[in-house]
């Protein structure tokens, strides 16, 4: 349940409540303990949600980060098709995003930047990507691009957040592809993913600013299995 907006009381418990089941997440993944990253992962992004909420988050962090809980879920099964469903639940998640970042623009050299590395990597996947993907994947891909680069509206802690967000979907696209990946991989996935969703939300709320809550809503306008 999400708590309503502004509820100070609440803040502490559900940060740490969302760090520690962060943690036992992570620590099942390299421990090689499944059942802990199965109870652990659909916790995540429904409490990082009301941690926002009990902050004042706007309307689109909140929906952004029950996107991200919805991909969560459906990405645990592994198949295809729990797959592209995950895959289009985040690509909602990036719209609610983008709409909170406004209409301001990040510098256009950062922008330039991360076209090339989208252009790069893609062309990295290509030969390994099955063919149902490549559209689908390429049209995701390019919009998480643009939600990291417009992520810099809201300040460097979100900035970090959206390149780190690439990173975290860059890491299951090799898995996807069959490309070489790092040892541990999942739970770099996972690390990677649940620093992104955090400084994205730290960004929107307003950075270290009203970390105990006393000033509600203050933000900025502006394998498959994992």
């Amino acid at each position: 349940m999400i708590p309503r907006a502004g509820a100070p009381r609440l803040v502490r418990p559900l940060l740490v409540a969302f760090l520690t089941v962060a943690a036992v997440d992570l620590a099942g993944l390299l421990a090689g303990v499944q059942a802990a990253h199965l109870g652990a992962k659909p916790l995540l992004m429904p409490l990082l949600a009301a941690y926002a909420a009990a902050r004042g988050g706007s309307r689109p962090l909140v929906a952004a980060l029950l996107c991200g809980w919805a991909g969560d879920v459906l990405l645990l099964p592994g198949s295809e098709a729990a797959f592209l469903a995950g895959m289009g639940c985040f690509a909602a998640g990036h719209v609610c995003y983008l709409v909170l970042f406004g209409r301001a623009r990040p510098r256009p050299a950062v922008g330039l930047a991360y076209a090339v590395v989208l252009v790069a990597f893609l062309a990295f996947l290509r030969p390994g990507l099955p063919g149902e993907l490549v559209i689908p994947l390429t049209g995701y891909s390019l919009l998480l691009t643009a939600m990291a680069w417009r992520s810099g509206a809201l300040g460097r802690c979100a900035a970090l957040g959206g390149a780190l967000f690439l990173l975290s979907d860059a890491l299951i696209a090799t898995g996807v592809a069959d490309r070489p990946q790092p040892p541990a991989h999942d739970f770099w996935i996972m690390l990677t993913y649940l620093a992104a969703q955090y400084l994205l939300t730290r960004g929107a709320l307003g950075g270290s600013r009203n970390s105990t809550g006393a000033a509600p809503g203050a933000y900025r306008e502006g394998g498959i299995r994992i």
